[in-house]
């Protein structure tokens, strides 16, 4: 079973709203042969992990809170494109969600780092979960949407429509590439950077994305979760400076031309 987005007046407030003009051929022309091999790949070695999670979820559901196991959500694409996210479902059926608007725009309009909501406990979370959210695995369902070619394993993290409408012109391009399940502002600090640090590292990928820096991006990507992991079980209010490692090392991953 499916349950539509979290945000659902949002999702009726702009669903009369024209969408932007994207035809597939045109999203499709955006992943080269070699990205969409590295998609393939790694989809398929995904498969049996996303079969063995289903089920315990669909368990751990069942027991400590009813409902459907995945939710859907609509999100922005390529050039503007919506397509519908696939995710576990990992909070209780009618969780309040009106303040993530709020929390999005205190984000770009400060340097504050970007913290998850439930970074320091959320009691819409079912029991277990947050686990599962601290190392991405919550979005493994995912993989449907890279076979489905709405998605890369490697690019920009897809925003909801709300946050695409609030972005100024240079923060849409970070939309100008396939979005993905990991990518450069993932592996370069991701909860330990600022709204503008991920607009910037978004656009660098889009603008220099290649095999090489993909594959260096997937090597990265589990240390990347270790830390996540870390800093969500360990860092409670307190906002550690980014690590000298994170976004210098990330953007000299693949020099500008």
């Amino acid at each position: 079973m499916i349950v539509s987005g979290d945000d659902r007046h949002t999702m009726q407030t702009l669903e009369n709203q024209p969408q932007a003009k994207a035809s597939e051929n045109d999203v499709v022309n955006h992943l080269p042969a070699w990205k969409r091999s590295i998609d393939l790949v790694c989809c398929l070695l995904a498969l049996p992990f996303l079969a063995i999670l289903t089920l315990f979820m669909a368990v751990l559901t069942k027991l400590v809170a009813p409902g459907p196991v995945f939710f859907r959500q609509q999100r922005i694409g390529c050039n503007g494109r919506r397509f519908w996210i696939y995710k576990f479902r990992t909070m209780r059926v009618g969780a309040d969600t009106s303040g993530h608007q709020d929390y999005f725009k205190q984000l770009i309009g400060t340097n504050a780092p970007m913290m998850k909501l439930d970074s320091a406990g959320d009691s819409r979370l079912i029991p277990g979960s947050k686990f599962l959210r601290a190392a991405g695995l919550d979005e493994l369902p995912q993989v449907i949407n890279v076979l489905r070619r709405e998605m890369s394993v490697v690019g920009p993290r897809p925003c909801i429509p709300s946050e695409y409408e609030a972005y100024q012109p240079r923060q849409r391009q970070r939309c100008n590439a396939m979005p993905g399940l990991t990518g450069l502002w993932q592996v370069s600090g991701k909860n330990r950077t600022t709204f503008e640090e991920m607009v910037n590292l978004d656009i660098r990928y889009s603008e220099t994305k290649s095999m090489s820096l993909d594959f260096k991006i997937i090597i990265m990507t589990l240390p990347a979760l270790l830390v996540q992991i870390y800093d969500t079980r360990f860092r409670k209010a307190k906002v550690h400076p980014m690590p000298s490692v994170s976004i210098r090392s990330a953007q000299s991953v693949s020099p500008l031309p």
